[in-house]
């Protein structure tokens, strides 16, 4: 039995919840999981040998009809949804570089009936091994300059953090675009200084390869697939362009 015909089964089986009747005449289910095999299918890129990486977070644009009717349920089968996208994953030898989530946002300018599908690829960012600074925006103190790289935050405290793939580095990101060990924000006074450090694909500001740069806050830094957010936290300003 193949993704989409378990994917299938289960809604199937959930025939007793309100959920599964509330596509009856409108979206149904499959379709959508039809049309997220599609986009990874699509979007696949390969990134070293055995390494095909495909995105990780996709959001379903409904009509206003159609989300109205699921937004009660919107939790329940978007879960549904990354489960079969991780299967379908898993089949065709696919590789995350961060957690499968499917929500759902409604767009005015659909009709009833049809959907459309956006996906990207969001890298899951983790301290090292007993390292506390990853913190919620309750926590920021005041004066601590910090990253934002997705639904994740990170507080600069130490005078230089270190960024990579490697374990470790202090704030790791699973993305195969990203080196080892590949860069280092430096805290020197009020000031923070993004540095490369050797990396393949380097650090890209404003689309503009730097060895070297001061930021600023809201300053957008890419490395690899990944953008991160730096913010001062109140301290100096200046910085980068």
């Amino acid at each position: 039995m193949g993704v989409l015909q378990r994917f299938e089964r289960r809604i199937e089986d959930m025939v007793n919840r309100p959920f599964a009747r509330a596509f009856k005449a409108e979206v149904q289910p499959v379709e959508i999981a039809s049309s997220l095999q599609r986009e990874c299918d699509d979007r696949a890129a390969i990134v070293s040998r055995g390494r095909t990486m495909v995105p990780n977070v996709f959001t379903v644009a409904l009509g206003s009809h159609d989300h109205e009717r699921l937004a009660v349920y919107e939790q329940a089968l978007g879960e549904e949804l990354a489960g079969m996208v991780s299967e379908h994953a898993e089949e065709q030898g696919y590789v995350f570089i961060g957690p499968v989530t499917v929500s759902f946002e409604r767009d005015d300018d659909l009709g009833t009936g049809r959907f459309q599908v956006r996906s990207a690829a969001v890298a899951a960012a983790t301290p090292r091994s007993g390292d506390t600074q990853l913190v919620r925006p309750q926590g920021r103190a005041a004066g601590v300059p910090w990253v934002e790289i997705g639904d994740t935050t990170y507080a600069l405290a130490r005078t230089t953090t270190r960024i990579g793939r490697g374990t470790d580095a202090h704030l790791r990101i699973d993305d195969p675009g990203i080196s080892r060990n590949h860069a280092e924000l430096r805290r020197s006074g009020g000031d923070v200084t993004v540095v490369d450090l050797g990396s393949t694909n380097g650090v890209v500001i404003d689309g503009e390869r730097v060895t070297q740069a001061r930021l600023r806050d809201g300053t957008q830094l890419v490395l690899g697939s990944t953008t991160m957010t730096f913010h001062d936290g109140g301290t100096a300003g200046g910085g980068h362009r």
